[in-house]
């Protein structure tokens, strides 16, 4: 949409809250914060929708795919949810200097004229003109089972795929899996094949967000475009924005995608924040006639690290806000953390126990049918990774350890 034909006045501003980087590289950022708005559907809107909709390419027929379900299209939208009267559309600017107003919330596949109607049937957007209209996309994908977890071709070797041939949809998902494909490419030509062996890039689910997607992508059933939700990840609460950095230098750094710098960097900084930790913890204090650490306190939910500082500026350091913050966290949820860690050090056993890719799974008496022909379509690295396979039980799992634990992996008959 062209800025200049929408009508704010009459949409509900939605004020940025805070400036966050998105690398951590950087230590300023004077960039002005702009505002999105909202605008809503009306039932004049639903009319137009459904007076059209055999005009839709995704009811029509021309497209047989399935769309994803979390961001459905408005026609989509008005036949899911008839009961719906409106439905909220987002206004984004798409740039500081541009006029370009992206909408969110209104994909379509319907014809330019009917686009055009709909938008104008639209709160604050009566005399709205488009710049580019929305169009609909069906792509083929590779079937489950079909790719490793290094993201290579089960079928064609040192073909390594990454995207929306995998089965997802969403730019995010799309630049990680190509990061992960372009390291182990990359590994795979470069590398002698022992060193490659030990070198590729892997990443467990309690690891990062990248490692529970390739690891959902391997080990369950696409049948409709896949987005990576926070709600996909069991330990979460290890996954977060401000412990990222911590999370995965280490990786980085051997597969070289950081310097030494930002290497020694970052090792000096969790050390710090090691050591920090520790001392508030060991530090004790009177507030309100009782003592407590500083830990303790920062437990309150009354009481930030900042309101620490104020109370206690002799006692607590002020490092800095990113780093004041990752303290804050870490200390006032610890025993969330510590909680999610144990759960991580008891299925990590699973995640050890390898498989190899030409694992004889028909031979194994006591494994029910519908178990052997997931592990054989999946080919799991791990137990842990079986264990999440659609169709096998603990019960499978129990009978995989006990037949590993007997036989021993190098005695076992390929295929």
């Amino acid at each position: 949409m062209h800025k200049r034909s929408i009508d704010f006045s009459k949409l509900e501003k939605q004020a940025s809250e805070t400036n966050i980087r998105f690398s951590h590289e950087k230590q300023s950022c004077n960039l002005p914060l702009v505002s999105c708005h909202i605008s809503h559907t009306t039932a004049r809107t639903k009319a137009i929708l459904q007076k059209n909709l055999k005009r839709s390419a995704l009811f029509s027929g021309k497209i047989q795919g399935i769309g994803p379900r979390y961001c459905p299209s408005i026609e989509d939208k008005i036949v899911r949810f008839s009961h719906k009267e409106t439905h909220q559309a987002f206004l984004e600017p798409e740039g500081l200097e541009s006029a370009e107003i992206y909408i969110s919330g209104i994909s379509s596949s319907m014809p330019f004229d009917v686009q055009l109607d709909v938008i104008r049937s639209m709160d604050g957007m009566e005399k709205a003109e488009i710049m580019r209209p929305a169009y609909a996309i069906e792509y083929d994908w590779v079937e489950s089972g079909q790719i490793t977890n290094t993201l290579e071709s089960r079928l064609v070797k040192n073909l390594f795929f990454a995207g929306q041939i995998n089965g997802t949809t969403g730019y995010e998902e799309a630049a990680a899996q190509g990061l992960a494909a372009g390291i182990n490419a990359a590994n795979r030509a470069l590398l002698p094949s022992e060193e490659e062996a030990q070198k590729r890039f892997l990443l467990k689910r309690s690891e990062a967000y990248l490692g529970v997607m390739i690891d959902d992508l391997i080990t369950k059933e696409v049948t409709e475009p896949y987005r990576l939700f926070t709600s996909r990840a069991e330990h979460r609460l290890l996954l977060r924005q401000d412990n990222a950095e911590e999370r995965l230098f280490e990786t980085a750094f051997l597969h070289k995608t950081i310097s030494e710098e930002r290497y020694h960097r970052l090792k000096a900084e969790k050390e710090l924040i090691e050591e920090e930790k520790k001392r508030l913890a060991a530090t004790y204090v009177y507030f309100e006639k009782k003592r407590s650490s500083l830990k303790q306190l920062l437990g309150r939910p009354e009481i930030n690290y900042e309101k620490l500082l104020e109370l206690f500026p002799s006692q607590v350091r002020d490092l800095s806000a990113e780093i004041n913050r990752r303290l804050e966290i870490e200390l006032k949820y610890s025993g969330y953390l510590v909680r999610q860690e144990k759960e991580v050090r008891g299925l990590d056993h699973l995640e050890k126990t390898l498989l190899p890719e030409d694992f004889a799974f028909d031979l194994i008496t006591g494994l029910r049918t519908e178990a052997k022909e997931k592990l054989k379509k999946f080919r799991p690295p791990n137990l842990g990774a079986a264990s999440r396979i659609n169709g096998v039980s603990p019960a499978d799992i129990s009978v995989l350890l006990v037949f590993l634990q007997k036989k021993r992996l190098k005695k076992i008959p390929p295929v």
